[in-house]
């Protein structure tokens, strides 16, 4: 049976877990964030942030010794029981097609600013149709595309950042937190939505070379490296344009920049903006058709899922099948409460996986315990935060997909 190649060094997973992480968030969802929280989305910034980082040490302490494709899937497997590893693998399908969805409409909503020729939405089903192509040439030369556009996404927000400086206006920070410890809350959770590319690097585990020392090192950088520029950015863009006009764009970087007397700062945030948005796709799609590949060999879901092509070394019927859902989520999927229930159905991915680095044999825990039960908390916490329906829908969904697993376990072959 033709396997995946591990072929991914530090450079290579530092830039996938950037690639995942710098886009809706930054550029899409902060705009969400601040609707719920005003300025003070800035501080659930820094809480997402914050157990985020407990998160990634969980994760890379887990994927260290369970160098698998599937992350958390595979760990609530071998360290919980069948239902809690399924819970995982089902909800973070869920919650990565609802992100690229997200992403998608991003993208459009950015570069029909830079190029007015066509809809917003048709650069968008564009995208998604072009980023499905580049994940079936191959993990390497997907990951040279992931790098080059990881480079430009940084390159315009550091410029974003230094010429958006003198723009800075003290009245925007007044009224800071009109919405008061609840609102505070609330964009947390939704940011939380913003940290969680690193979760990418794990998914990939098994294409990753020296997985034990690679992984946890790649999931550090790249957390550090995504509160840092976030905070930036977003002190930024709330002391230029206000909470008030961030809640009210789909783009809300780009109407900063509008304001910015920096020369050129419209059309490089923008060409930024579209790049990260391009870059987010482009790995969420590596992760999902890796986490369908999994559960395809466990007979979670249909055993084609696992087929791997024997000469690009992909798992080229999960990418096909990734990129027609994403297309449709992105034509018809709600944008507001798209990224409300992807962050619900993501939050109980991470609750598994902070479960499963507790559960772990001490001599295989390399931060100790203290880190996943903070990472537990912040994610009950958060969780707790969304609005009712949005918690009934995502245990709804949950539901559905233990109603589809119980129908591929009756008619497919036995779980392996």
């Amino acid at each position: 049976m033709t396997k995946l190649k591990r072929v991914l060094g530090l450079k290579d997973a530092v830039a996938v877990g950037l690639g995942a992480i710098i886009g809706a968030g930054i550029f899409v969802v902060t705009g969400v964030a601040a609707g719920v929280s005003g300025a003070s989305f800035i501080v659930g910034l820094m809480i997402a942030g914050i157990v985020a980082s407990f998160n990634g040490l969980s994760s890379a302490q887990l994927a260290a010794v369970y160098p698998q494709s599937g992350g958390t899937y595979e760990y609530g497997y071998r360290l919980l029981n069948p239902s809690a590893g399924f819970s995982a693998g089902w909800m973070f399908i869920l919650s990565k097609l609802s992100a690229a969805g997200i992403v998608a409409i991003g993208f459009g909503s950015y570069f029909h600013q830079l190029l007015p020729f066509a809809s917003p939405m048709t650069y968008s089903i564009a995208a998604v149709a072009l980023l499905t192509i580049a994940n079936l040439w191959g993990i390497q030369k997907a990951g040279i595309i992931n790098i080059l556009i990881v480079f430009i996404t940084l390159a315009s927000l550091v410029y974003f950042v230094v010429a958006g400086i003198p723009d800075i206006k003290a009245v925007n920070f007044q009224l800071f937190a009109p919405f008061g410890l609840k609102g505070i809350a609330e964009s947390s959770a939704i940011l939380f939505f913003a940290f969680t590319g690193y979760a990418r690097i794990a998914t990939l585990a098994e294409e990753v070379k020296e997985p034990r020392k690679t992984i946890p090192r790649a999931v550090i950088i790249t957390i550090i490296a995504a509160i840092v520029l976030y905070a930036a950015v977003s002190v930024v863009a709330v002391g230029v344009l206000g909470a008030a006009g961030m809640a009210d764009s789909k783009s809300p970087l780009q109407e900063a920049a509008r304001i910015m007397n920096a020369g050129g700062i419209s059309t490089i945030i923008t060409l930024g903006a579209s790049t990260a948005m391009l870059g987010v796709l482009l790995s969420q799609i590596l992760g999902i058709s890796r986490m369908l590949l999994a559960m395809g060999r466990r007979k979670d879901l249909p055993a084609f899922f696992e087929l791997i092509h024997n000469k690009t070394y992909v798992p080229h019927l999960g990418i096909l099948f990734t990129g027609a859902v994403i297309l449709l989520i992105t034509i018809f999927g709600s944008f507001g409460f798209v990224v409300r229930t992807a962050t619900f159905t993501i939050l109980l991915y991470y609750s598994i996986a902070n479960v499963a680095a507790i559960r772990q044999p001490r001599e295989e825990q390399i931060y100790g315990r203290i880190i996943p039960w903070l990472g537990l908390a912040g994610c009950v916490a958060m969780s707790v935060s969304l609005p009712f329906m949005v918690i009934v829908y995502g245990i709804s969904l949950l539901a559905i997909g233990f109603v589809i697993r119980f129908f591929v376990k009756l008619t497919g072959p036995s779980a392996v």
